[in-house]
């Protein structure tokens, strides 16, 4: 992997180490025997899938870091482990915001991982119907996420939902409105409120353009932006479209078969990429 040095004089937000996710039975050569130089991800000795392994990174306070790659990158599958959609097969992550950055987040129970889901981060997935309940009102999936962080006043829920629509430019007019409804820009607008609910430090963001008409996504990126400079908040951005990272993140990771193939700010590997495969991914965005 090629890395770029990166100032880290702050203590990280987010520090993920070697983290791993294989599908399949495994077998003691699935790491050694895919990624790129490999040619694949899939273990030619077991048949397991290497979705990705030895992920190192950290993302500081009011930081965009971006993950780029291909479909089968394994870019998502990071951003479900992180969140603990998925279980990892190995690694660590530890969280500023919670214990100081002492504890292990992939080590904990079931009932602490449920409790920093809610209080400490916020999700927008690539499919609303996987992040919104469309048979809930707008304004009952964001009360949902809060009262999962433990909010139950009625008032305060229902003008924090109200703070929120105004926050993301929905019409307060659709507040009691099913989400099943909107269109996929309104939807993604939705699952983005209902992700800040909480106030997490940190946000995830996966293909969350992926779908749209052109014109959606840029309103989609420029709020993303807008909320980013006003709230100050760290974001990891997945997406296949360097030009979505380009213009969102100050660093940059690049995947490809489950592996960092290169690291560094964005302006940096936009200008000089390193490696062949970001070579590639930025010719064909020019």
């Amino acid at each position: 992997m090629k890395a770029r040095a990166k100032d880290n004089k702050e203590q990280a937000l987010l520090r993920v180490r070697d983290l791993c996710k294989i599908y399949g039975k495994s077998c003691e050569q699935c790491v050694t025997l895919t990624g790129p130089d490999m040619g694949g991800n899939m273990c030619p000795k077991c048949g397991s899938i290497v979705a990705c392994a030895e992920i190192s990174f950290d993302i500081n306070c009011g930081e965009i870091v971006g993950v780029v790659g291909e479909s089968g990158s394994g870019k998502s599958t990071l951003i479900r482990l992180l969140h603990f959609d998925q279980s990892p097969f190995s690694g660590r992550a530890y969280l500023n915001s919670y214990e100081n950055a002492r504890t292990d987040l992939l080590n904990l129970s079931d009932q602490k991982k449920r409790w920093i889901r809610n209080h400490q981060f916020g999700i927008v997935y690539q499919n609303p119907y996987h992040g919104l309940r469309m048979n809930f009102s707008c304004g009952g999936n964001i009360a949902e996420k809060l009262i999962a962080a433990d909010w139950y006043n009625y008032g305060n829920i229902r003008g924090r939902a109200t703070e929120l629509l105004l926050q993301t430019e929905l019409p307060l007019s659709r507040i009691d409105d099913l989400p099943k409804y909107f269109s996929g820009g309104m939807q993604q607008r939705v699952q983005i409120a209902k992700a800040l609910a909480n106030n997490p430090p940190i946000l995830l963001l996966d293909e969350v353009t992926t779908g749209l008409d052109v014109s959606v996504q840029a309103q989609i990126l420029n709020l993303i932006r807008h909320i980013q400079r006003s709230l100050k908040i760290s974001m990891l951005l997945v997406s296949h479209d360097f030009a979505v990272i380009r213009m969102l993140a100050q660093r940059t990771i690049v995947m490809k078969n489950g592996r960092i193939v290169e690291s560094g700010l964005t302006d940096q590997i936009m200008e000089d990429p390193q490696h062949p495969y970001t070579q590639l991914l930025i010719n064909s965005m020019l």
